[in-house]
């Protein structure tokens, strides 16, 4: 197979944005633009969810204090707030019955949005709220009694310190001999 300039056709290289996409937890106190976190937004907007329901809301939060005190509520799952110049929250209808189809339907909003900063030469992380901590949430953000918060993007420019590797190289993930197999579990 051939891109359509003649040229061997990679698939590691195409995907290759993927799998350098990583989650930053500590943020320079440089703001983001309106434009970028606009698109982030749009980003979350666009994502597929199940029977295209649509469910999730964005709530862009680029307030200090707001985000130190949401920050502060949620720790350790929250500490990315601590430092990040921007939050997108990821607001979901209450319900027991939705619980579970709805979380899928965030987990691909937040995943996509971690993606496209990283596509915007930006960092973000995930952050999850703990169940028994979404009526405080609401509360900071006045948001309503049927709805909550599962994730909080935290969005910025990562610091130095967050860009150095973790480990050593080749160390991050399990080697994939031990992680993908073909057509049988491995016996």
């Amino acid at each position: 197979m051939t891109t359509p300039a003649g040229a061997p056709f990679d698939p590691a290289a195409v995907v290759r944005p993927l799998v350098r996409t990583r989650q930053f937890r500590e943020f320079t106190p440089e703001p983001v633009s309106e434009d970028v976190l606009a698109a982030l937004a749009d980003v979350g907007r666009w994502t597929g969810s199940a029977g295209n329901r649509q469910p999730c809301r964005f709530l862009v939060i680029t307030d200090g204090s707001t985000i130190r005190r949401l920050g502060e509520l949620g720790v350790p799952q929250t500490r990315s707030l601590a430092t990040a110049p921007a939050v997108i929250a990821i607001v979901l209808p209450a319900g027991e019955d939705r619980e579970v189809a709805d979380a899928y339907d965030d987990g691909r909003a937040a995943e996509r949005i971690l993606v496209a900063a990283s596509m915007l030469g930006i960092g973000a992380g995930i952050a999850w709220v703990r169940r028994e901590l979404r009526e405080a949430m609401n509360e900071v953000l006045g948001i309503p009694d049927d709805h909550f918060i599962r994730s909080l993007m935290a969005i910025g420019h990562p610091s130095e310190a967050a860009r150095r590797p973790k480990g050593a190289p080749g160390s991050a993930r399990l080697p994939r001999d031990e992680v993908v197999f073909m057509d049988r579990w491995p016996g």
